[in-house]
């Protein structure tokens, strides 16, 4: 049996999403909780692995049970079915978690045939708060929005932004890894402010390279304090090579807000593509 798992988290004290020994990742916290209603060793596969201090509100995993774990499943007395024992996965894993916890299953579901959380995944869409000189400092934001102390140029980093999309080689806004491809398909970039006066990012693409939305939010503050000029974004993108006007900022603003799949009859065909696309990528490099 495959289960998605629709999963939020605070970032804020996890070192990123994949177990790593010795350290609290949220991967772990939820395997570790999924053990104790399950038994075995729940593994996880997830739609995009966050970096340490990176949020979440709209991630998505998947789970194999085998026939033991699932006749493990949490069953109230109205549960005549196997999808209502599956939904009542999420409240037993939260009952784990305890009160108030940085992490939550939101809603747990029986997986259509062919669902892959990572590789039938068509694009993913983050979210960055930045508060400038003219927002303010606000403490009981100051988790979840990175602060700069210059006043920025909302237009001109909206304009910078929209110069970005497409699919073209990010390797000048990527970290870059060992057999890991760059080319990216950058469906939207812009900036907006919002009631509050942060300025909100709104990055999708069909998938991101290592620290990639932290790099175009830095090159586009680049813009906005005028330490840069809107093209410039282009022509660093095109030399495939960073300056020190653009940084990656803080991890704190970044939130992976939603997932995007395809219709349940296209989920594998979409997996099978994703993954042969990857081994072509490892093959060529």
């Amino acid at each position: 049996m495959r289960i998605r798992l629709d999963i939020s988290y605070d970032g804020t004290h996890f070192r990123g999403w994949a177990r790593q020994p010795s350290l609290r990742t949220v991967q772990g916290v939820l395997e570790d909780a999924l053990s104790r209603i399950v038994g075995g060793s729940p593994r996880l596969i997830v739609a995009g692995r966050t970096d340490a201090g990176v949020h979440a509100s709209g991630q998505v995993a998947h789970l194999d049970l085998d026939d033991e774990q699932e006749a493990r499943l949490p069953r109230r007395r109205r549960d005549n079915d196997e999808g209502d024992a599956v939904a009542a996965l999420a409240g037993r894993v939260r009952g784990v978690l305890g009160a108030y916890p940085d992490v939550t299953v939101r809603r747990t579901s029986t997986a259509p045939e062919g669902f892959d959380a990572r590789f039938s995944a068509v694009w993913r869409r983050y979210s960055y708060r930045l508060a400038d000189a003219a927002t303010g400092y606000d403490p009981l934001d100051r988790l979840r929005t990175t602060t700069v102390r210059s006043a920025l140029d909302l237009e001109a980093m909206d304009a910078a932004a929209s110069r970005l999309i497409g699919l073209h080689d990010f390797a000048a806004y990527c970290k870059a890894r060992e057999e890991a491809t760059t080319i990216r398909t950058l469906l939207e970039y812009d900036w907006r402010r919002g009631d509050d006066g942060v300025l909100v990012a709104n990055v999708r693409a069909d998938a991101f390279c290592h620290s990639m939305v932290r790099a175009l939010v830095g090159a586009c503050v680049a813009v906005g304090e005028g330490r840069i000029a809107v093209d410039d974004v282009v022509a660093i993108r095109d030399a495939r090579m960073r300056i020190p006007e653009t940084k990656v900022l803080a991890a704190r603003g970044l939130v992976l807000a939603e997932v995007g799949y395809p219709a349940d009859e296209l989920l594998a065909s979409r997996a099978e593509q994703t993954r042969a696309r990857r081994d072509a990528d490892v093959a060529d490099s």
